[in-house]
């Protein structure tokens, strides 16, 4: 349990403390509540030392490296380009799945970070791997989801199938963040390739992203980066609002009911991360359509700010897979669930692997895992 959580938990306590010295309390017991609450802040500083220390889960993993199995590989590009990208196959040559990570939104085909344990998952489970550039961070007008980059990521799988034998009911895509966002929109361009696809704390609407990281009209980091692929702000121009929108999985998103799609999303997002959970409520609502029962936007609206769950809408069961960032609320229909779980801006790795593991494509997806493999780092990181 990290700092922060204890400290979730620990907000009565603190209200309490306040209540009780703004009012005519005894000096005796103020004091005794005082010692009780530095005792526990001891406390934590001594759970956060043995949690750095625990062998299960890694923190820091911006400072992890690929794998000596990896390799930096060119792939030709039919813009008569060479697109950078890390790649591994087994040595054998049966048909063996093929793993598709996609990098974060400020990253590269070479940031390692999280997505170095997608390597280690297909060096240990003997897949193929492979981590494309996709034209880099998303400041430029060829990157942030463009037709380019789009076409990079299908030109990388098919670079992969003639590398090694792949087994096609087995391609799998992943991403978190902004590689979330390339995931979803991947699942709703060419749903034809992937027997499953997981997607974490993605942006599922640049025009949103936008707004929310625009206060008081000026734009932060993210809005900039959105305005220099662009050209320009979307708030401002109905063309490159209309450019944000082809660029966003929410338009084609309703294209992926026949995939796999697990999306999933820290309930502290937005708070504590650059990307409200609401992105990936509106992306299951966006697949799903006119298909199922659609998630109402006031219960959205309400979820996000309250975290609490609208009257309606269950909480989730218990699910081990998920181990410390257990779901707060689960919605299936059909190959698509949403899982709002107890973090942040995470990508929970055991979760999203041991569930890819189990789709085939062109099958109904697979929602129960049961005897998973656990992992070292149990997740609790981004892809970054």
């Amino acid at each position: 349990m990290t700092t922060e959580r204890i400290l979730r938990q620990l907000l009565p306590v603190r209200n309490a403390f306040h209540r009780l010295t703004s009012t005519p309390a005894s000096i005796q017991t103020t004091a005794m509540l005082s010692r009780s609450i530095t005792l526990v802040l001891l406390l934590i500083v001594a759970c956060e030392h043995l949690h750095a220390q625990s062998p299960l889960i890694k923190r820091n993993l911006a400072q992890r490296t690929w794998p000596a199995e990896i390799s930096k590989v060119e792939i030709p590009s039919s813009d008569n380009t060479l697109q950078p990208a890390m790649w591994y196959a087994p040595a054998s040559t049966t048909k063996k799945p093929l793993l598709v990570g996609l990098h974060t939104w400020s990253s590269t085909y070479a940031s390692a970070g999280g997505d170095s344990i997608f390597a280690e998952w297909c060096i240990a489970q003997g897949w193929a791997f492979i981590h494309p550039h996709f034209r880099g961070p998303n400041n430029t007008p060829e990157a942030m989801g463009s037709d380019r980059a789009v076409q990079d990521i299908v030109e990388a799988v098919a670079w992969a199938k003639q590398q090694t034998g792949i087994d096609h009911d087995r391609i799998y895509l992943i991403g978190g963040s902004g590689g979330a966002h390339m995931s979803q929109l991947m699942a709703g361009r060419h749903p034809e390739i992937w027997a499953g696809v997981s997607a974490w704390c993605g942006i599922s609407d640049i025009n949103a992203w936008h707004s929310f990281h625009t206060r008081s009209s000026k734009p932060g980091k993210y809005a900039l980066d959105i305005e220099a692929a662009l050209g320009g702000s979307p708030a401002t121009d109905e063309v490159r609002k209309s450019a944000a929108l082809k660029r966003s999985p929410i338009t084609w998103l309703h294209q992926a009911q026949s995939v796999p799609l697990d999306i999933a999303h820290g309930i502290h997002d937005g708070r504590l991360g650059s990307v409200p959970f609401t992105h990936s409520l509106n992306a299951y609502n966006a697949v799903i359509g006119k298909s199922g029962p659609q998630l109402r936007e006031a219960d959205i609206a309400s979820y996000y700010e309250t975290q609490s769950l609208p009257p309606t809408w269950k909480p989730a069961a218990p699910d081990p897979v998920y181990g410390p960032w257990q779901p707060k609320f689960v919605s299936q229909h059909q190959n698509t669930r949403i899982t709002i779980f107890e973090g942040a801006h995470e990508l929970i790795h055991q979760a999203a692997l041991n569930w890819l593991a189990l789709q085939r494509k062109g099958q109904p997806a697979v929602w129960q895992v049961n005897d998973f493999i656990p992992l070292e780092t149990g997740g609790g990181e981004t892809a970054k």
